[in-house]
């Protein structure tokens, strides 16, 4: 009678964490033990304080924005901080971190905004000098920090920009014209001096590579190949301390095998102690999957996004994975193809956040709360 009750007992037991180990997979109970700066999200409009304010009770932490050079630089006479100021302190009210990709070649230095500012002399010191005085405006030790310090007239908590992302999509020719490793490499070291000068602390993240384009070289590369043959530049690997990916998948096992495949990249190199981030990911809600493959409608955002996040949250030990952006935060229509679909608010010209179904759900996984 004992062995029986004692095998019954085993039975419920192996049941019970059979079904609670299911739970967990799902991103439920482990949430709240996952850092909220795992979740950000990449919003393609103006940041507003109450964006800031739903993002922090989501357990958002960080989000990620564009420092495009040719805006903060528009002649070489001196920086217009003032744009990303005002983002920077409407995170900060929040304690959101920001993760800024800086990007695009101003008229003054080179014929497209794509060029990487690698060819000249003069390209390459005014690249360095603003980029380092970026960090000194908002690195730790930044001008930005102390003007918002304690006893000044706005002050703010301290959270300083230590991870700057080098470019977007490099391997890609909106944004990096042409998708040249070589060249990138180049813009990588000279990335990491520049840094380095304005805090010796700074983190260089790789340009978040577009999974799957399907140009070809010199248009484009795929995020593997790329990477594969950034590896292969001597001495690159002492230059960055986190690569980044944009798996547009059509479906989360597409997203999965798209980020084992770089991950088997890293380790390839020997740099699997490399940090990893998926600085953009989304799914669409409407229905037109024969525009774009990831855009099979409001069920299927939801399914897919539920288990991407299954798949990051629960490897994230194994892929060193640091952190995850979502594209984007509210729909816009007039950008990309795949722009007025794939976020979490749905379009609109008033101030009231008008949420999809999607929301909830990217709560659900985050741990947080749908409203302040």
């Amino acid at each position: 009678m004992k062995s029986t009750k004692t095998a019954f007992l085993a039975a419920v037991a192996a049941v019970l964490l059979a079904v609670t180990g299911f739970a967990c997979s799902l991103g439920t109970t482990p949430a709240k033990a996952v850092s909220r700066s795992f979740f950000g999200v990449v919003p393609q409009t103006g940041l507003t304080e109450q964006d800031a304010e739903y993002m922090r009770a989501a357990r958002i932490g960080s989000v990620r924005w564009p420092l495009a050079w040719s805006g903060a630089q528009p002649d070489p006479r001196g920086y217009e901080w003032g744009p990303f100021d005002e983002i920077v302190t409407i995170a900060a009210r929040q304690r959101i971190t920001i993760l800024p990709f800086v990007y695009s070649s101003p008229d003054w230095i080179a014929s497209k905004f794509t060029v990487l500012p690698v060819h000249s002399g003069r390209q390459r010191r005014a690249w360095s000098e603003f980029l380092q005085a970026a960090v000194e405006r908002y690195g730790p030790r930044g001008d930005f920090w102390i003007e918002h310090g304690p006893g000044t007239p706005d002050p703010l908590p301290w959270m300083p920009i230590v991870d700057w992302q080098i470019w977007n999509e490099a391997n890609f020719f909106y944004f990096a014209t042409p998708a040249s490793p070589t060249q990138y490499a180049r813009l990588v070291r000279l990335s990491d001096g520049a840094l380095r000068r304005g805090d010796p602390s700074a983190k260089l993240m790789l340009s978040g590579l577009f999974a799957e384009p399907s140009a070809k070289p010199p248009n484009a590369m795929l995020a593997v190949d790329f990477l594969d043959r950034l590896y292969e530049v001597p001495g690159i690997k002492q230059a960055f301390e986190g690569v980044a990916l944009h798996p547009y998948a059509e479906d989360a096992d597409d997203l999965r095998r798209m980020t084992e495949e770089l991950r088997d990249v890293m380790v390839d190199h020997g740099d699997a102690g490399a940090r990893l981030y998926m600085t953009e990911m989304g799914w669409g809600s409407q229905f037109s999957p024969n525009v774009v493959s990831f855009e099979q409608g409001v069920g299927f955002q939801i399914r897919e996004m539920r288990r991407a996040y299954r798949y990051l949250i629960g490897n994230r030990g194994r892929l060193n994975l640091q952190g995850t952006y979502w594209f984007t935060w509210k729909d816009v229509t007039g950008g990309c193809n795949f722009c007025n679909s794939t976020g979490f608010f749905r379009r609109g010209d008033g101030p009231r956040l008008r949420p999809k179904a999607a929301w909830p759900a990217f709560v659900g996984i985050t741990g947080g709360r749908a409203r302040p």
